[in-house]
């Protein structure tokens, strides 16, 4: 990594640590590498959404490019993979239910070098309260946000309780969870399908047993 991209992030590192404002909000950053050219994030679940009580863990890639350019998602060859990811499952319109990818307008177009990695963690977690359905990552998320918010509202708790430690959900949704697992599906799968189909047993039948 080029040597301004290693003293900046160090840096950033080290300012996310002793920051007052991203200890009251509880993100957490640590090294998954000597090179500093990969990071862990974490962030709690911000208060009255539904991922409060949640813990989401985030894969972090710093470019050599960095910070001209931000540790943003390159999807334009096989030699780039998603650069910032939730690394636990959630249900958000901007964030993939599958690979995790995220769409936010600071890690494409609006990046500037100014910004930092605490800029990047505070607006993920600001990302979360307030989602952009219109700019969606997940179509399906998206449409089942404006179409029925208040499914969308216990989708989204179901899945932080399941994958991210938050509080339990809804017993209704337990239950139609149970029964499709009961049958021989696996769990994961059944979230999905339960989640993408309305939480329809049948129609979310039909999808487990087509795949």
């Amino acid at each position: 990594m080029a040597n301004i991209a290693v003293q900046r992030i160090k840096r950033e590192f080290k300012e996310v640590l002793k920051s007052e404002e991203t200890s009251k909000n509880q993100i957490k950053v640590d090294l998954v590498d000597e090179n500093f050219t990969e990071l862990k994030g974490e962030i709690a679940g911000p208060p009255d959404t539904p991922y409060e009580g949640g813990r989401y863990q985030l894969e972090i890639k710093i470019p050599e490019t960095y910070p001209f350019n931000p540790p943003k998602q390159c999807f334009s060859s096989a030699f780039f993979s998603s650069q910032v990811r939730f690394i636990t499952k959630i249900w958000h319109p901007n964030i993939s239910s599958v690979t995790g990818a995220i769409c936010l307008d600071i890690l494409k177009d609006q990046w500037a070098a100014a910004m930092t990695l605490r800029t990047v963690l505070l607006s993920l977690q600001a990302l979360l309260a307030a989602a952009e359905p219109d700019d969606p990552q997940d179509a399906v998320v998206a449409n089942q946000y404006k179409q029925n918010p208040e499914m969308f509202k216990q989708t989204a708790r179901l899945w932080s309780h399941v994958y991210a430690g938050a509080p339990v959900s809804s017993p209704e949704y337990t239950r139609k969870i149970d029964k499709l697992c009961a049958m021989g599906f696996e769990k994961n799968a059944v979230i999905v399908a339960l989640s993408s189909k309305s939480w329809d047993v049948e129609t979310a039948t039909e999808l487990l047993l087509s795949n």
